[in-house]
């Protein structure tokens, strides 16, 4: 139906102070007018909007109320990694933080000290000040798009006042007043409840339907951006003042110290004050100030040495020791864990607590029947604090530590300067289980089909002994499994046919070497390209490089030097899997005359010849630089199918617009 200009005017004057409404109830918690006079403002926009559908925007309030019905949710790429902190847990690991700051610096700096919200960590995107994309935090390089799920949650504005480019990150959280309403109804519902707020934040983001999102009443306060170029700000204290500014909801209790003593008089006043607080925290983040001391502190491979986060001592509970369970896992380390009758702490029923090592248990002389005192370490992994000696049984005798191995019976070692048990046993099938378990998980070689039951199976009738025999399998072997069919051998078959093609960063993190996780395996790649140089490189060589230090060099030097080590390799070679790194180097300048090369390129829309981060690869290694917004300082635009605002953008500027065909023709003739 057609409207008059009075009918569509109305409209767009209702969107406008709906919206401003809602900012001032939700965002800054100073409502401009009683909840009659908004409710019958929006049941008029719903009604206009209803017979004159044309005229409902994507960001009109009405749109929050969800309702889409989503397939599953798509991987949102991190094109900047959202680093996690470092933790610490007393005062003196505090002052340390601080002392390491102060070397690297040269002088004492400020501090902006946030409140640590207990919460799911998320992205917003934001293209020409709209929203275009939501995503969770996922491992920092890989999450998942909640963008329809977001926009459900009042406090995230959907438009900015002005038409910038930023990616905002922050916490979506649950406040407990919601948290207590949704479980009472969940009760009288005869459903299950959720153990605490954070778990019902996650869950609820997690939902298909994103009406049963905007039914959960979630809450945001966001904190920081992926790049604060287009806010030209010099701190993070004037960050969160513009964040603020632009319509994000900030949480107002963050301030700035001068010193660390400041700090930890903060730390101390909201550890007394967080019970009272509407939302869960479970510590306080502390960051420099300073954006320029920032960029000069860096980071680690994990985390930035600019902040740290300090987390709060956790609740206490206690229980009964009833057992205790040793597990062995992929590096022959035995770990005990205590089984012990089941007591609620932080939330949730808490049943087995890690005892970590044999040192551990007699240190704390923690005994069968003992009654401990346990805890949340960092208010998520169960922890025996210590035992009630007074309520020790009379006829307690030491628990005796195991001298053999729990799965293949070899004797146990304690190393020197370790405090585990050890079983050495290379053919231990514990280790070899575990160790494959690892080999094909999705960050090291990514071999799907092949999960804990069908390598239980692979090992008791013989067929692989080690990571290179998966190569070796055949489709008759895998159809005589327990419950693999004709197309499940096909399917993994396929997916080990395809590991081959790797790169080598994934083989490296594959192997499990002691200390070297799936960023240190990256850097180590980069740097040495083939698996062949680790048999000859020297300790000083893995120490020049940037984020790496004398755990991994000392581990990985070790591990290349034992000859069983080299007999693997030479079978992955032997059944043809790639040994080489087949990424960009960084800063390494392309020895081709590339049309890319020192040119900034964005890519935008959907893309059918190559995958968007396909893409990305093919220019960066021919001296492009991929970002992800459209400015003066861009030189081309690829636009696929479906491109929207950075295409517009583009055209504004005069920027240089190409389709994924030239994309591509270019690309293949750089590379010929």
């Amino acid at each position: 139906m057609e409207a008059n200009q009075e009918i569509i005017d109305r409209i767009t004057y209702l969107q406008a102070e709906l919206t401003k409404y809602g900012m001032a109830y939700y965002v800054k918690d100073q409502p401009l007018v009683d909840d009659a006079t908004y409710d019958a403002m929006y049941r008029e926009l719903e009604e206009l909007e209803a017979t004159y559908p044309q005229y409902q925007t994507e960001d009109s309030p009405t749109a929050r109320v969800g309702g889409i019905i989503l397939p599953g949710f798509e991987k949102a790429i991190h094109e900047i990694p959202l680093y996690s902190l470092s933790d610490v847990f007393t005062k003196e690991e505090l002052f340390a933080f601080d002392q390491r700051v102060q070397k690297a610096l040269g002088y004492e700096p400020s501090y902006v000290c946030e409140l640590k919200i207990d919460g799911l960590s998320i992205s917003l995107t934001y293209e020409a000040g709209r929203l275009v994309r939501a995503a969770t935090r996922g491992d920092g390089t890989v999450g998942e798009n909640i963008t329809e799920n977001i926009k459900t949650v009042q406090s995230v504005p959907l438009r900015l006042p002005q038409a910038i480019d930023l990616e905002v990150r922050g916490e979506c959280y649950m406040p407990k007043a919601s948290f207590l309403a949704l479980n009472q109804k969940r009760e009288e519902e005869g459903l299950e409840t959720f153990a605490n707020p954070r778990n019902a934040a996650a869950g609820s983001l997690r939902q298909l339907d994103s009406k049963i999102t905007a039914s959960r009443n979630l809450s945001t306060f966001m904190y920081t951006l992926a790049d604060f170029g287009p806010l030209n700000v010099a701190t993070q204290e004037a960050a969160l003042t513009h964040l603020d500014e632009l319509g994000f909801r900030i949480n107002p209790e963050h301030r700035v110290c001068d010193t660390i003593d400041a700090v930890w008089d903060y730390i101390e006043g909201f550890h007394d004050q967080r019970s009272g607080l509407p939302y869960e925290i479970d510590g306080v983040v502390i960051k420099v100030n300073e954006f320029e001391a920032q960029n000069n502190l860096g980071f680690t491979v994990k985390a930035p040495r600019w902040a740290t986060a300090y987390k709060f001592p956790p609740e206490e509970a206690v229980t009964t020791i009833e057992d205790i369970a040793w597990t062995i896992g992929r590096t022959g380390v035995l770990t005990p864990t205590a089984v012990m009758t089941p007591v609620k702490v932080a939330g949730t029923t808490v049943a087995r607590a890690s005892l970590h090592n044999g040192d551990y248990i007699e240190l704390k002389d923690i005994r069968l029947y003992d009654q401990v005192v346990i805890y949340k370490a960092g208010d998520i992994i169960p922890e025996v604090s210590h035992v009630l000696l007074d309520a020790r049984p009379a006829d307690s005798v030491p628990y005796p530590l195991p001298t053999h191995c729990p799965e293949c019976g070899s004797d146990l070692v304690h190393l020197e300067e370790e405090v585990a048990l050890r079983c050495i046993n290379p053919k231990c099938p514990a280790q070899l289980k575990e160790g494959l378990a690892h080999f094909v998980s999705r960050q090291a070689m990514n071999i799907d089909g092949v999960g804990p039951r069908v390598i239980a199976q692979l090992f008791d009738t013989g067929l692989v002994h080690d990571t290179a025999d998966l190569y070796r399998l055949e489709k008759t072997q895998l159809i005589e499994l327990e419950k693999i069919k004709e197309k499940s051998a096909e399917n993994i078959l396929q997916a080990i046919e395809a590991s081959k093609q790797n790169s080598l960063e994934r083989l490296l993190f594959g192997l499990g070497i002691r200390h070297v996780g799936a960023k240190a395996a990256r850097l180590l790649a980069e740097e040495f390209e083939t698996i062949e140089r680790f048999f000859t490189v020297k300790e000083e060589e893995i120490l020049a490089i940037h984020s790496i230090g004398q755990t991994i060099a000392d581990s990985v030097v070790t591990y290349f030097a034992t000859p069983e080590v080299r007999e693997l390799v030479d079978e992955f070679v032997e059944v043809g899997v790639n040994t080489t790194y087949l990424g960009q180097k960084r800063n390494e300048l392309v020895a081709v005359d590339s049309y890319f090369q020192g040119k900034t390129i964005v890519l935008t829309g959907k893309l059918s010849h190559y995958t968007r981060e396909e893409a990305k690869a093919k220019i960066e290694s021919l001296g492009g630089k991929v970002t992800g917004s459209v400015s003066k300082k861009t030189d081309l635009v690829v636009a696929g199918e479906d491109a929207g605002s950075k295409q517009a953008k583009a055209q504004k500027l005069g920027v240089l617009i190409w389709d994924e065909a030239q994309m591509v023709a270019e690309i293949d003739k750089d590379q010929a």
